[in-house]
């Protein structure tokens, strides 16, 4: 049976407003949907408010604004996900999920001039190269590569079967997860005139800055001869390419099977939606949002949110998409309308098929 805790403790615990029974206790989590007395969920989006007044929830999580349904206990938060999030580890941090690995594993592989700070943790399997430089309270898990003269921050985990080449730099609390790659060589070639493709070495870096994360089986190529950098705070999903020479501002967020070309720059707080994509050389303003699938051909140098391909500012593109829905209809009114002047012209007729 895991811990109790009460309402009282939690709201404590999370600097929330409590309505309800402060004695009322809570043991686990789950959606509003699925929770029963003693779990705790929380109202995620306004979309799902009519599942408040059904859910058997012990507590649920809402903002200031939300509704308040008599007879039931709520936690009261400006930011209602980030509160309910420090109770789910809490509750769900459970030991058992962890590594029974500690310390540096035997069958790891060291070369002697690495150097290993305290507190670090190297799985089975793992290889550190000559050079390396790992930082104090760092974790490295089963089948990680570190290349030469790679330098690891501390309190960093790299999870199983990621890898960083030669002399990329990570800076603290950076996370990757299984199978990113970091460093690898980008995308670059000359082709000669009987159109055969030679190698263009890729001798440069990738620098992750502190409290950066990298999804699974994400790639950032190295720069050609500089540097490719992700900026602090930034956070890339699963699947994404980042070409060679591309700097990502700070606070960036990159959503799955997006790709970004070689040599583009972002500013601060840029979104990028799932699968959209950048083609190279481009600059993209600060707090720019691109809707999923959007396509960027050109630089952008105003905040603001866009979409469709190439990208436009949204609304605009959310009205293209609303006409283009109507597109048979406004076949069948034009055809309507050359009917009628066949009737009046008869002389000059119009016959244009739209569809």
């Amino acid at each position: 049976m895991g811990k109790k805790y009460s309402l009282r403790i939690l709201a404590e615990m999370t600097g929330s407003r409590l309505v309800g029974d402060p004695e009322h206790l809570i043991s686990g989590v789950d959606s509003l949907e699925s929770a029963g007395s003693e779990d705790a969920s929380f109202l995620a989006n306004l979309r799902y408010r009519e599942q408040v007044k059904l859910s058997k929830a012990g507590v649920i999580f809402i903002d200031p604004d939300t509704e308040i349904t008599e007879g039931k206990n709520f936690l009261v938060h400006h930011h209602p996900s980030l509160a309910f999030q420090s109770i789910v580890e809490m509750i769900l941090n459970d030991k058992e999920l962890k590594s029974g690995f500690e310390g540096i594993h035997p069958t790891a592989i060291i070369h002697p001039e690495a150097v290993i700070a305290e507190d670090t943790d190297i799985g089975p399997y793992a290889v550190i190269d000559r050079g390396a430089r790992i930082g104090r309270r760092t974790q490295i898990l089963a089948h990680v590569y570190v290349g030469p003269n790679v330098e690891i921050g501390e309190d960093c985990v790299l999870y199983a079967h990621s890898v960083v080449r030669e002399g990329c730099r990570l800076g603290s609390r950076v996370i990757l997860q299984p199978g990113a790659v970091i460093g690898s060589c980008g995308f670059g070639y000359t082709t000669n005139s009987a159109g055969q493709h030679a190698k263009l070495e890729q001798l440069g870096i990738v620098v992750l800055e502190d409290d950066v994360e990298i999804g699974a089986n994400t790639t950032i190529d190295r720069a050609r001869f500089k540097e490719t950098r992700v900026g602090r705070g930034s956070k890339i999903d699963n699947l994404v390419q980042l070409g060679h020479n591309v700097l990502l501002g700070e606070n960036n967020l990159i959503v799955s099977q997006t790709g970004i070309a070689g040599s583009t720059k972002t500013g601060r707080n840029v979104v990028m939606g799932g699968q959209a994509g950048v083609v190279g050389h481009l600059e993209i303003a600060d707090y720019v949002m691109i809707a999923t699938r959007g396509g960027v051909s050109k630089n952008i140098d105003k905040p603001g949110k866009y979409g469709g391909g190439p990208v436009m500012p949204l609304s605009e593109f959310n009205r293209q998409q609303v006409h283009s829905r109507k597109i048979v209809e406004y076949a069948k009114r034009i055809e309507a309308l050359e009917e009628r002047l066949n009737q009046l012209f008869p002389a000059e007729p119009v016959a244009t098929k739209l569809y």
